[in-house]
């Protein structure tokens, strides 16, 4: 079972992964799931409401497409607000995933052992 940060750090992440997708090629709700299941382990139901939300943020827009099997499909797009989010998510991403790397690798390297001359640690 995943540690809760990695699935809280998944929601937070959420809504840039999708406007990144929706950056690439308009989408509907399903297909937007199935990539980010594929790619992140995120589950179906969480993208209905983050689609709503940003619907009403103005990030995105819908338009209907015919299916030649079964009802239309609603399909989202990005706005120019959306791209805007995207590339101020985007930026703000790279700073931090940037700072969290450098911790791990400075976590990785090997402290080098100190001599201490006096108990307590203090050298005189």
């Amino acid at each position: 079972m995943p540690e809760p940060i990695e699935i809280q750090l998944k929601k937070g992440v959420l809504g840039l992964c999708v406007l990144a997708l929706l950056a690439r090629d308009d989408s509907y709700a399903y297909e937007i799931a199935s990539r980010l299941s594929d790619a992140i382990d995120m589950g179906e139901g969480t993208i209905y409401p983050l689609m709503r939300r940003m619907q009403s943020d103005g990030w995105v827009e819908t338009y209907l497409v015919e299916s030649p099997a079964g009802p239309s499909r609603k399909y989202y797009r990005l706005t120019d607000a959306g791209r805007r989010a995207l590339e101020d998510q985007g930026r703000e991403w790279r700073r931090f995933a940037a700072a969290v790397d450098a911790l791990i690798i400075e976590a990785d390297t090997p402290v080098p052992a100190t001599t201490d001359t006096q108990e307590g640690g203090a050298a005189q």
